[in-house]
């Protein structure tokens, strides 16, 4: 199988898979996801991953009716059942099941999970990013599955030939429509803090760390436009790119006056996932 789908305890084929349709998913998008990368079999910072995926289920009052560590080893079984050494483990919580009411229903909420193919960034390879206005709401920090602003913003990256979309309130940079955004200036890793408008990135906290291991000093806060298109370097990251940096801003030429540095960022990387997973090494 190179496709699985899991819902409520029944699993099968991905393109095979049904929800109900009064799932809270398809009304409200009323739940919450998160996602991780998986080779041969072993998923990488899963307890990170399930942690953050309990506390937006806390903030948007959704109950599970399972621990910790069933999810992990249900994520677990799940992904040992597809045939192939690369993949995106994904897994969402919605509210219940119930005719349309905003107000919530009784009883229990559905768990969803998808595994598909997903191959390890190269982290070598050089991206294209574009800017655009932040309009999202203020509760960014949240991993809901609300991502319409997201999903616009994708597609304008997409359009325009790009990896990805920039944001930023007025002058203030937050992140991208699926990773985080940082740059390196005069030998520091600077970051927008973890507010409420954006995502604690798992691969943006296990950067800082590298940064921090490395002896790069990291700076939480917020940065500008101009200190974006005038950075050293900038980096995404995200679960499965952990660290790709940019050679292009809404088409001028941006980063690349920092590679030593760059490289031993990547290289730190790089030997983590392998000590964790045995990804072979470049």
């Amino acid at each position: 199988m190179d496709a699985l789908g899991y819902y409520n305890g029944k699993w099968g084929p991905l393109d095979e898979m049904t929800v109900p349709m009064n799932d809270r998913a398809c009304f409200f998008g009323d739940g919450v996801y998160d996602a991780a990368i998986c080779y041969k079999k072993i998923i990488y910072l899963l307890d990170n991953h399930v942690d953050r995926f309990f506390n937006s289920a806390a903030f948007l009052e959704i109950k599970p009716d399972f621990s910790k560590d069933e999810l992990k080893s249900i994520l677990k079984d799940l992904a040992a059942k597809v045939d192939l050494d690369e993949v995106l483990v994904y897994w969402q919580l919605t509210r219940g099941t119930g005719r349309r009411n905003h107000a919530f229903p009784e009883g229990k909420p559905n768990l969803w999970v998808i595994i598909k193919a997903a191959k390890v960034a190269d982290l070598d390879h050089k991206i294209k990013l574009i800017t655009i206005e932040d309009t999202r709401f203020l509760h960014c920090n949240v991993k809901t599955l609300n991502l319409i602003p997201n999903v616009i913003a994708a597609q304008r990256a997409h359009e325009a030939g790009a990896h990805e979309a920039v944001f930023h309130r007025g002058n203030i940079v937050t992140e991208c429509a699926h990773s985080n955004v940082h740059i390196i200036k005069d030998g520091k890793f600077i970051t927008h803090p973890t507010d409420n408008l954006i995502l604690r990135g798992i691969a943006r906290g296990h950067l800082a760390q590298v940064c921090d291991r490395l002896g790069i000093p990291v700076e939480e806060r917020e940065f500008t436009l101009d200190e974006l298109f005038n950075a050293d370097e900038i980096l995404t990251s995200s679960t499965s790119t952990f660290g790709l940096s940019a050679n292009s801003i809404d088409g001028k030429p941006a980063g690349g006056k920092a590679p030593e540095l760059l490289r031993k960022i990547h290289d730190e990387i790089r030997a983590d996932f392998s000590k964790a997973t045995g990804y072979p090494k470049k």
